[in-house]
């Protein structure tokens, strides 16, 4: 058997995703939170739900938008009525992934783990 695959199945195998909402990107960029560079030194793959793009591009958000430009994550096109109907029910489908918010309506929504900011500058899952 190929060690190399291995390997690298391994590493896919047990990195942790997150998948972010705009209130999370939006506060953290307002915090000035280095939140890519915090979640990739954790081992975080960052998921993106289009959905979110467009509701920054919507609030105008240019800041965030520009930090998302520079920065690697997978962009997403989640099926749902709106972003937090997708991001519920990615989260149902994918139990293990973290879900990164500030939303108290979505926080209570899922049942996945939580991202929150503390104290205005710590990321910590709940």
């Amino acid at each position: 058997m190929n060690v190399k695959f291995l390997y690298l199945f391994s590493l896919s195998y047990s990195m942790r995703r997150v998948i972010l909402d705009t209130s999370f990107i939006m506060t953290a960029v307002k915090q000035k939170i280095d939140f890519f560079e915090k979640l990739e030194h954790e081992g975080y793959q960052i998921i993106v739900p289009k959905q979110v793009i467009r509701e920054l591009k919507g609030l105008g958000s240019k800041l965030s938008l520009k930090i998302m430009e520079k920065n690697k994550f997978e962009l997403l096109e989640i099926e749902g009525r709106d972003t937090d109907n997708a991001i519920i029910s990615f989260a149902k489908k994918n139990p293990r992934i973290v879900v990164a918010t500030l939303d108290a309506g979505l926080k209570k929504k899922i049942k996945n783990s939580k991202l929150v900011i503390r104290q205005k500058k710590r990321l910590e899952v709940i």
